[in-house]
C-alpha cells in the first residue's frame, strides 16, 4: 500500500505525466472492417490458405523453391533443419510452420499421391493422430525426381518472379508445373469466409484426361478420370451422379471405406487401408465405445499392429461371428467408412473461384500455354542474340589481319571496341564479342566453325517463330510433356473403386427386425405402418377432413415400397425406415418425407416383393403399358428414380400384376367398359414406353379408370369381354353400374 502511494505521488509530481488524459477515438464499425479486418482477410485468402493454378500454396512454393536453389533436386539429402533455416529467407513465419509443411509434402508422411520431398527418418503418418514426426535436426530430405517437372525451365522466363518479404532476393510467383498438379495433389485450406478442399487424383489419369481434353474440349472427363485417388488407399463407393456433380460444379462428397481381410485360422480381421479423412486412433476409439455400450458384441479385442510394413488394425472375433456382417455394421457405425467433402476453390488470377474439373483443365491449359510461349520466346531471344554476334564475326572473316592490326595499333584498351566498329561497320555488341576472342582462336578454322552455326541458327529461329505463332504446335509440346510424365512417373491407382452392386450389400443392416405390418395410404398421401396387434387394439383411422382411405395391404418390415407420383417419378423407400404407428394418428405426409417437387403428389404405392412381377399403366388416351417390375430394381438405396413411366398422356390408373394373368375392366368417360386379358399386353423393360392402344375413344372422351375385373361392379363379364385390343367396349347397363348410396327423395 505504501509503495503504491509513493508511486502515485511520483506520478503526480512528474511534469511529463501531469495533464495527460486518455483519448477515445470513435470509429464506425464499417471503417474498422475496411481498414483493419479486410486486409487481414485478403492476406489469408491470397497468401496462405487457397492454392493457385500450379497446385501450391505460398508456403509449399517457398519451401520447394528453396530446396531447388540448394541443389537438392540432383544432390544428396541434407538435414531438414538446414532446409528450414534457408526457407526462412522467403517464409518468415517460424521454423515450426515450415517443417510442418515439409512433413506434409514428404514421401514418408503419405499425405500425397505424388510426394515432392524424398524424406529419411521419422516423419509420422497421415493416418495416425499420435505418431508424431521427429525434430528437424534428426531427419533428412531432398527433392523427389518428379520435381524436375515442377521446376521445368524455371530459369527460362516461364514464370514471373517477385521480391521476398525484405527485398533481398527473388522468388517465383508460381511454379511452372508441366502437369496439372492442382488435381494431383490433395490440398485443404481454411481462409476467412471461405475454404478449399481438393481431393487428389491419379497422376496418370489426370495427364491422360488432359491430353484427351486438349484434343477434344467436349471429351467425357469421367471416361478417363475415373474417380478420386487417395494415398491411404481404401475403396471408393462409386456414385456416378455424385461424381458427375463434383466434376461439373467442384462441390460434393465421395464415400471411401476401409480395406480388410479375414484370417480364418486365427479368427480375426485385419484392416490394412482406411479412409483418407480419418485416423487409426479415431477408429479404435469408436469401436471401443460401441463395445462398451453393448452395440457391438462380436468383438473380443482390437489393437493397432502398425509396423514398418504399414498400417494394420487387428480385430479379434468371438466364436461363430460372421466377419462380413460385422464389417457391414462397422462401416455404418464407425469411421471405417467416411465421406470426403470436395470444394475445388482455387485462386485464378488473384480471384478465388470454385471450378469443376473441365474448368480447372481449361484454366491450367491457358496458363501452361502462356508458360510454354514464354519459354520459347526466351529461347528465341537468346538464339537471335547469338546469331547477331555471329553476323559480326562473319564480317571479321573478310580480313582477320586487319582486325589484328586495328587492335595492335590501338593505344588505349577502351578504344578497341570503337575502332573495330569503325573498321568493320559492326555494332558495339558484335565488336565486344570479337574483342573477347582468345588469341588461340584467331584462326580461320575456328571462325569458319562459328560461321557454320549461322545457317543452323537461322533455321532454328524460323522454327521457333513458327511454333510461337501456332496454337497447334504449342498444344503438341504440352501433350508430349504430359506423355513423358505418364511414362516416367505414372503409377497404378491406390484407391479401389466399388460399384453400386458390390457396395449395396454392405449398406444392409442385418440387425433390423422383420415382422408383419399393415400399410395404409390416404388419398392425400398420408402413410401409416401399423402392426397387426396395434391394428386389432386400435380404433378408427384418423384422416383430415377432406381426406380418406386409398390403399391398404399387408407387408413385412424389411420390404421395400415403390411410390409413384403424378410427375413420372418413382420413389423407393424401406418400410423399416418408418416408425410403427397407431390408427389414431394422421401418419407421415409422403410428399414432404420424400422431398417431392412443388405440386407433385402420390399416385400409387405397391410392395414390389422380389421385383418379379409386372405393373400396368393406363393413360387418358386409351393406351396401356405393361412394364417389368425389375426395371425399377436399383443396385443402391437410391430414393428417387425419374422417368418411371411415359408422360405423353396423363396417367389414370396403376394396376400391379404380381401373380399370373388376370382380367382388367377399363372404363371410359362415355360410360363404356371393356374387359380384356392382361396376356394381350406384351411386357416391356423400357419404363418410358408409351404403351399400346387398349380402348378406342371418340374425340371428346377419355379413359377414366382401370381396375381388376374382380374388384369391379360388373356382373355380366361376357358382355364387355374382348378377344383383342384395341376395342371400343360396350355401354354400361344399369345393373353393372357401381353401387350408389341411397338418397332420400
Amino acid at each position: 500500500m505504501a509503495r503504491n502511494k509513493q508511486d502515485e505521488g511520483k506520478k503526480a509530481t512528474n511534469p511529463d505525466v501531469v495533464g495527460l488524459k486518455a483519448v477515445v477515438v470513435e470509429q464506425q464499425i464499417t471503417d474498422t472492417l475496411e481498414i483493419n479486418f479486410m486486409p487481414y482477410a485478403m492476406s489469408v485468402i491470397m497468401q496462405r490458405a487457397i492454392p493457385e493454378i500450379d497446385g501450391f500454396k505460398p508456403s509449399h512454393r517457398k519451401l520447394l523453391y528453396t530446396m531447388y536453389t540448394m541443389g537438392l533436386l540432383n544432390g544428396g539429402r541434407t538435414k531438414s533443419a538446414n532446409i528450414v533455416g534457408q526457407t526462412m529467407r522467403l517464409n518468415p513465419h517460424g521454423d515450426s510452420a515450415i517443417y510442418d509443411t515439409m512433413v506434409r509434402l514428404s514421401k514418408d508422411f503419405e499425405a500425397l499421391l505424388t510426394p515432392f520431398v524424398d524424406s529419411k527418418g521419422c516423419f509420422g503418418k497421415v493416418y495416425s493422430r499420435d505418431m508424431a514426426c521427429a525434430a528437424s535436426r534428426y531427419t533428412e530430405a531432398k527433392l523427389t525426381p518428379i520435381c524436375a517437372e515442377i521446376f521445368r525451365d524455371i530459369d527460362r522466363d516461364t514464370v514471373d518472379f517477385m521480391d521476398n518479404y525484405d527485398s533481398t532476393t527473388l522468388e517465383p510467383m508460381l511454379l511452372p508445373t508441366s502437369f496439372p498438379n492442382v488435381l494431383v495433389s490433395a490440398n485443404m485450406g481454411i481462409a476467412v469466409g471461405m475454404a478449399s478442399n481438393i481431393c487428389g487424383f491419379n497422376l496418370a489419369e489426370v495427364c491422360q484426361t488432359t491430353i484427351d481434353y486438349i484434343g477434344d474440349p467436349s471429351h467425357n472427363i469421367m471416361s478417363t478420370l475415373k474417380a478420386p485417388d487417395f494415398p491411404t488407399g481404401g475403396e471408393l463407393i462409386y456414385n456416378a451422379h455424385e461424381l458427375d456433380s463434383i466434376y461439373k460444379t467442384g462441390r460434393g462428397s465421395v464415400k471411401v471405406r476401409a480395406r480388410w481381410r479375414f484370417n480364418k485360422a486365427e479368427n480375426l480381421i485385419e484392416i490394412y487401408e482406411i479412409p483418407y479423412s480419418t485416423t487409426a486412433e479415431a477408429i479404435i476409439d469408436k469401436v471401443a465405445e460401441l463395445v462398451k455400450t453393448g452395440k457391438i458384441r462380436e468383438i473380443a479385442d482390437m489393437r493397432d499392429e502398425t509396423d514398418l510394413s504399414g498400417l494394420k488394425l487387428t480385430i479379434d472375433l468371438k466364436r461363430g461371428v460372421d466377419a462380413d456382417k460385422l464389417m457391414a455394421r462397422l462401416y455404418k457405425l464407425t469411421p471405417l467408412m467416411d465421406s470426403f467433402s470436395c470444394n475445388f476453390n482455387i485462386l485464378i488470377g488473384g480471384t478465388p473461384r470454385i471450378l469443376g474439373i473441365g474448368e480447372i483443365l481449361e484454366e491450367w491449359l491457358a496458363w501452361r500455354t502462356e508458360s510454354v510461349k514464354r519459354r520459347i520466346f526466351s529461347e528465341l531471344t537468346k538464339k537471335k542474340e547469338k546469331l547477331h554476334l555471329l553476323y559480326g564475326l562473319q564480317k571479321i572473316l573478310l580480313d582477320i589481319d586487319q582486325a589484328i592490326v586495328i587492335i595492335r595499333n590501338t593505344e588505349e584498351e577502351s578504344e578497341v571496341v570503337p575502332n573495330l566498329m569503325i573498321g568493320f561497320g559492326i555494332d558495339a555488341l558484335q565488336a565486344e564479342y570479337v574483342a573477347e576472342i582468345k588469341l588461340r582462336n584467331i584462326n580461320r578454322e575456328y571462325i569458319l566453325k562459328r560461321i557454320d552455326e549461322t545457317s543452323s541458327l537461322e533455321n532454328e529461329i524460323k522454327d521457333l517463330e513458327d511454333t510461337l505463332g501456332s496454337t497447334k504446335r504449342i498444344k503438341a509440346i504440352i501433350v508430349d510433356e504430359l506423355k513423358n510424365v505418364i511414362k516416367k512417373y505414372g503409377s497404378e491407382r491406390k484407391t479401389g473403386i466399388i460399384y453400386d452392386d458390390a457396395s449395396d450389400e454392405l449398406q444392409e443392416d442385418d440387425q433390423v427386425e422383420d415382422y408383419p405390418v399393415n400399410i395404409f395410404l390416404s388419398r392425400e398421401g398420408y402413410f401409416k405402418k401399423i402392426t397387426p396387434l396395434s391394428l386389432r387394439m386400435g380404433g378408427e383411422h384418423k384422416y383430415k377432413e377432406s381426406d380418406g382411405p386409398f390403399l391398404s395391404f399387408e407387408s413385412q418390415n424389411k420390404n421395400d415400397l415403390l411410390i409413384f407420383s403424378d410427375k413420372q417419378q418413382v420413389y423407393k423407400v424401406r418400410i423399416r425406415d418408418f416408425e410403427d404407428m397407431k390408427a389414431s394418428v394422421l401418419g407421415t405426409y409422403l410428399p414432404s418425407y420424400l422431398q417431392m417437387d412443388e405440386g407433385e403428389s402420390v399416385k400409387y404405392m405397391l410392395d414390389p416383393g422380389d421385383y418379379s412381377g409386372h405393373i400396368l399403366f393406363f393413360f387418358e388416351n386409351g393406351k396401356a403399358a405393361r412394364i417389368e417390375l425389375g426395371a425399377y430394381a436399383t443396385k443402391t438405396n437410391r430414393k428417387k428414380l425419374t422417368g418411371a413411366y411415359s408422360g405423353t398422356s396423363p396417367l389414370v390408373s396403376i394396376v400391379p400384376l404380381s401373380g399370373g394373368e388376370t382380367e382388367i375392366a377399363v372404363y371410359s368417360t362415355e360410360d363404356r367398359v371393356l374387359i380384356f386379358s392382361t396376356s394381350l399386353l406384351s411386357p416391356k423393360t423400357t419404363r418410358s414406353t408409351v404403351g399400346v392402344a387398349v380402348m378406342t375413344l371418340k374425340r371428346k372422351y377419355r379413359l377414366a379408370k382401370a381396375i381388376p375385373v374382380l374388384e369391379s361392379s360388373v356382373k355380366n363379364h361376357a358382355r364387355y369381354r374382348v378377344r383383342s385390343v384395341p376395342a371400343a367396349g360396350a355401354l354400361l347397363k344399369e345393373e353393372d353400374l357401381e353401387e350408389q348410396q341411397l338418397t332420400l327423395l
